[in-house]
């Protein structure tokens, strides 16, 4: 049985699989990241299990995080999803995500892809903690707070410092999983042999 993290004990399953199978691991393609770009701006003020939940209905009108699509849409597709419950129906968050998605193709025009833009922050190599506690565990970094400083210079909206932690936490730039939790290591090795391409 997996000793998980703190924050996915005793949570529902589909809690426990995204993170068994997903949070912490090193991401590179650039659909992934702004998948996640996405539902970490959409999660602010909410539960990261209410974002699980709907992440169908995102990957259905985002179409497939596809940033090239998401970058076209207008106001018919905004009100289609401001209608639906499949998603979290805030206008802001809705409207950024779009505006988002520009920059992310501007950005990724200019680095060559968007991984290679968002790896540069942590030296192209995941950031590999000791975690014991839960309660170690920063809301923000010196890091993210960089991040979050540059996505904003740039034209992104909904990507402050505590939400840039979380998505660094979510596409593995840093492995915070407890030492004793079961998806530590793999987490671990999949950081040391790690490379951008």
């Amino acid at each position: 049985m997996c000793q998980r993290c703190y924050w996915a004990t005793n949570k529902s399953l589909l809690e426990q699989n995204y993170h068994d199978k997903e949070w912490g691991m090193p991401q590179t393609e650039d659909n992934v990241l702004f998948e996640f770009l996405t539902l970490e701006a959409a999660q602010a003020g909410l539960s990261w299990r209410t974002v699980l939940e709907k992440r169908e209905g995102y990957r259905h009108y985002y179409k497939d995080f596809d940033p090239v699509l998401v970058a076209g849409f207008g106001d018919d597709e905004q009100q289609k999803m401001l209608a639906d419950p499949a998603i979290i129906r805030n206008k802001l968050k809705v409207a950024s995500s779009i505006s988002n998605a520009r920059v992310f193709l501007r950005l990724q025009q200019e680095h060559g892809s968007f991984a290679r833009y968002l790896w540069g922050f942590v030296d192209n190599q995941p950031l590999q903690n000791s975690r014991n506690n839960h309660s170690e565990v920063p809301a923000e970094t010196d890091v993210s707070k960089q991040l979050s400083k540059a996505l904003k210079k740039e034209g992104m909206r909904f990507v402050g410092p505590t939400i840039m932690y979380a998505y660094m936490q979510a596409v593995g730039m840093v492995n915070d999983h407890e030492v004793s939790c079961c998806r530590y290591q793999a987490c671990r090795d999949a950081g040391e042999a790690f490379s951008v391409s």
